[in-house]
């Protein structure tokens, strides 16, 4: 499917134009190290096992310190037990947490990538100038609850499905697309990365690769397949996903950007008014 599109060259402009400005983006090699190991193997549709190709983790080294001494991520880091992960578990939202979210939203809103975002969104008409009413609408494409699971309550929101991650009917993994949580969930103990996920023709992830497909087993279930950014800041995932989202009204988004010479597949399910799930796949990289 990807292969057939066509890169959509206004949309690379400003995915390009967010990378540039992502100041707070880690720098492989030095502020983290990531240790891609083995190529994951198959596995069966409602499987829950997985053969191990890397016996240590995929985070070799995260600068953690430096990651915490960054606003965003400190307060990104905050929301990240906010969540009740179990689909049809209706959440409770306290005033504390509404607060951690507002906290985010405006720390993020202060850098340069969701200022420039923001621009766009303005120049497309798509969100409203007022940064106060802009703040408005990021809160409902992202925290805003509703049903995933149409047996109970409201329980789940895009923030939790791409960021923090969720199960369904204790039997598969949804979400959890983010390299922060991703890192910490392993470092705790509670994700077990099993190996990269590849073309035929792909030859290993470099530790340098900003996009990885992986393979990992969480909270006793296995992911087959998840793709994640690697290093990149939390307001250059939500600015990013926030565009794509906004520029189309369809229930499924699926467009090619070109950025460092990667390709890219950008992925957005729509949820009403909010975001349902969103992923960067990596279609080819500087080596193809």
């Amino acid at each position: 499917m990807a292969r057939r599109q066509e890169v959509d060259s206004d949309l690379s402009e400003i995915v390009r134009n967010l990378w540039a400005l992502d100041r707070n983006r880690l720098r492989p090699g030095s502020d983290y190290i990531i240790s891609p190991q083995g190529r994951a193997g198959y596995v069966a549709q409602g499987s829950n096992y997985a053969t191990d190709r890397a016996q240590a983790p995929l985070f070799t080294y995260v600068d953690e310190a430096k990651l915490r001494s960054i606003e965003t991520y400190a307060h990104f880091i905050n929301l990240l037990d906010n969540y009740e992960t179990s689909t049809g578990v209706s959440e409770t939202v306290t005033s504390e947490e509404l607060q951690e979210n507002r906290l985010f939203l405006d720390a993020i809103m202060e850098t340069d990538v969701m200022m420039s975002a923001h621009q766009y969104l303005i120049e497309k008409g798509k969100s409203p100038m007022d940064p106060a009413q802009f703040k408005n609408q990021l809160f409902d494409i992202w925290f805003r609850l509703y049903h995933r699971d149409r047996s109970g309550g409201e329980d789940s929101c895009g923030f939790e499905h791409v960021f923090v991650g969720e199960t369904k009917n204790g039997k598969k993994i949804m979400g959890l697309h983010n390299w922060v949580q991703f890192y910490l969930q392993e470092k705790h103990g509670h994700v077990d990365y099993k190996g990269f996920k590849a073309r035929n023709n792909k030859k290993t992830p470099d530790e340098d690769d900003h996009v990885l497909k992986l393979q990992f087993s969480w909270k006793g279930l296995v992911k087959p397949i998840g793709s994640s950014f690697i290093g990149v800041s939390p307001e250059f995932e939500v600015a990013l996903y926030t565009i794509v989202f906004l520029m189309s009204t369809a229930k499924t988004t699926s467009v090619l950007v070109e950025v460092n010479a990667y390709v890219l597949e950008l992925v957005v399910y729509r949820h009403g008014r909010s975001i349902g799930s969103s992923y960067p796949k990596l279609v080819s990289g500087r080596d193809e």
